[in-house]
């Protein structure tokens, strides 16, 4: 009886343990489930996929505080549902995507934890704008970390029309409510028309300065939204990159010496607010960052601006006391242009080896911009797995085009982004641009397979010269990419390991440098 009940009660504990808010679909029952929930937020995923294993706790976690929400969380096993993933333009682990029933699909932008998660769908499932009255304000200030609230007459189609169109287009950064009633307005310290930004941290709320115009608004949302003095961690660095107003690092190891420089930088960040986004960061857990903005690593504390939309680095020496009055003057400088920004690069090679060309920082823009040319090239990290087994098929590639002639017109070139300094946002290893001839503003960024023949395609299609090289060594580049493929399956664990290490670095900061992809590569 003993055997019996301990037996029982091991099954009873496998079957809570298993049990999951988040629906598992298949290709029989993935279009029902979508058409019988308003808002679904689906994970598409493989079992392998690094990136999935670290997201999983906190997709459940999610799952179970937006089941009270009404809103559905499901994942899909691409490795069993390939064709359904297919269909759903899945090309990396895991893709999350939001449903509105099987038409309406728009891509999840949020950050991979639970709070982040339980954030982005609540404000998926409310209208644009939540209509406010005296009863519903005080619950709807505090409904997230940070609200927005137009107050204006009811008959004033003008601010309504405008108020919306902000709304409709940050609805996924933020939640918005509005008020026609005066008395709460004027309760509120505000008359009509306003705009209150409520926030769970410094002042508390903050009013817009006028006009009350869409512009103004999105300015004042985008700014005020944002701690006088944050912190940079796996919640908020996407929210920093995207208003695209400078960033600077306060690194430190100790949450006590993060605190005291903070209080001491305030008046700084106070001075400079929305022309310069101030926060701290954890050194023990970040310090390899330091490496991205060209710190000396191990050298705490330190500082350092980073221009977010150019991609330019500026590190305050570290051989400096940093203190309210010389990180004044610095930050100063910076805003008036009076401080050069540092360029990491290696040295420029002596000779080029190979057909790939090498580029480096300081010869980017003679090869890269050479607006003569196609140019194709590839960013990469020495450690990348990837990266590893595409070289030699990106050797035979850049050979096709010296060997045929087509060099004139078409440079196939690789970059170490993890060494040099590069003006474009790159999310993952390896990443591919095409920067074609003419135009070197809107470069192409290459998502197809890595083959040879798919390569040479794109380079035609997107290229301005237009030229197709002919893979006159097909017989010998089969065997290349047979090795390249033993070579792929040799690192693929050592590979993963070095994902989920640089996981946690790369949702905090999306750098170059943090790791092999936001996505585990199909």
């Amino acid at each position: 009886m003993r055997t019996f009940t301990t037996v029982a009660l091991g099954l009873v504990g496998a079957a809570v343990a298993s049990a999951s808010d988040v629906s598992s679909l298949t290709k029989d029952t993935f279009s029902d489930f979508i058409n019988e929930n308003d808002l679904v937020l689906a994970e598409f995923f493989a079992p392998w996929c690094g990136h999935c294993k670290a997201l999983a706790p906190e997709y459940e976690d999610a799952a179970t505080t937006l089941k009270e929400k009404n809103i559905k969380l499901a994942k899909i096993d691409c490795t069993e549902e390939a064709d359904l993933c297919q269909t759903y333009g899945v090309e990396g682990y895991p893709t999350l995507k939001v449903f509105r029933g099987s038409d309406n699909i728009s891509p999840y932008t949020g950050a991979r934890k639970a709070p982040a998660i339980v954030s982005y769908m609540t404000k998926q499932s409310l209208p644009a704008v939540s209509l406010l009255t005296k009863d519903t304000l005080e619950d709807f200030k505090t409904a997230d970390k940070v609200v927005l609230v137009g107050y204006f007459a009811a008959d004033d189609k003008a601010s309504n029309t405008t108020f919306t169109t902000v709304a409709e287009k940050l609805r996924d950064n933020y939640l918005f409510g509005a008020s026609s009633d005066a008395d709460l307005a004027k309760a509120e310290g505000v008359s009509f028309p306003s705009v209150v930004l409520y926030k769970s941290f410094d002042e508390g709320k903050s009013v817009l300065p006028e006009p009350f115009e869409a512009e103004a608004i999105e300015k004042f949302a985008t700014t005020a939204s944002i701690p006088l003095v944050g912190e940079v961690g796996p919640e908020t660095y996407a929210g920093y990159m995207s208003t695209g107003i400078p960033l600077a690092y306060i690194f430190s190891e100790t949450e006590e010496e993060r605190a005291s420089l903070s209080a001491a930088l305030k008046p700084v960040a106070e001075k400079h607010r929305g022309a310069v986004s101030f926060a701290t960061i954890d050194a023990k857990a970040f310090g390899a960052h330091a490496g991205n903005l060209n710190l000396k690593p191990e050298q705490w504390p330190a500082f350092a601006i980073q221009d977010t939309v150019n991609n330019k680095k500026y590190p305050f020496d570290q051989d400096s006391e940093i203190t309210t009055e010389s990180i004044s003057k610095f930050v100063q400088d910076f805003v008036d242009g009076k401080i050069e920004p540092s360029i990491k690069s290696e040295p420029i090679p002596e000779t080029q080896e190979g057909p790939v060309q090498v580029v480096v920082a300081k010869t980017y823009d003679q090869i890269v911009l050479d607006d003569s040319k196609d140019v194709l090239i590839e960013f990469y990290a020495p450690w990348c797995g990837h990266c590893k087994a595409l070289a030699p098929k990106y050797d035979i590639l850049a050979g096709l085009y010296v060997k045929q002639g087509l060099s004139d017109k078409v440079t196939v070139a690789k970059v170490d982004a993890t060494a040099n300094d590069v003006p474009d946002e790159i999310q993952g290893f390896p990443t591919i641009k095409l920067y074609k001839a003419g135009d070197k503003s809107n470069p192409v960024t290459y998502s197809g397979s890595r083959s040879i023949e798919d390569l040479i395609k794109f380079i035609k299609e997107n290229g301005a010269h237009g030229v197709e090289a002919v893979n006159d060594e097909e017989a010998g580049s089969k065997p290349a990419e047979s090795a390249a493929k033993q070579a792929e399956a040799a690192t693929e664990s050592a590979t993963e390991k070095a994902e989920e290490t640089a996981s946690e670095a790369t949702e905090a900061v999306k750098t170059a440098t943090a790791g092999e992809g936001t996505h585990d590569e199909l």
